[in-house]
């Protein structure tokens, strides 16, 4: 009987340290893709800075009278008085 009990014993502390182990295994799983995960956001966020500060530098470059005079230039075709236009025709 008291084989029997040690064995039980035994038996109880082998199945706690096994589920220990596999919950220490399935909880550093969760972690690792907690972390690429959270590398992936911090790349993103980065990436959207720099858009953002590319968005903000074209905004203060449309009101900037060298845009107006190149968008007026290529879409309107306006040129300044007594300006000459050249325009090659061999291609």
């Amino acid at each position: 009987m008291k084989k029997n009990r040690k064995i039980l014993k035994i038996l109880l502390i082998l199945a706690i340290a096994i589920y220990v182990i596999f919950v220490f295994i399935n909880q550093q799983k969760t972690l690792n893709e907690y972390s690429k995960k959270s590398e992936e956001l911090q790349q993103q966020i980065a990436d959207e800075e720099n858009n953002n500060q590319e968005l903000n530098q074209k905004k203060d470059d449309v009101n900037s009278l060298e845009f107006i005079e190149e968008m007026a230039r290529e879409k309107l075709d306006m040129y300044h008085p007594n300006e000459r236009v050249y325009m090659d025709q061999g291609m």
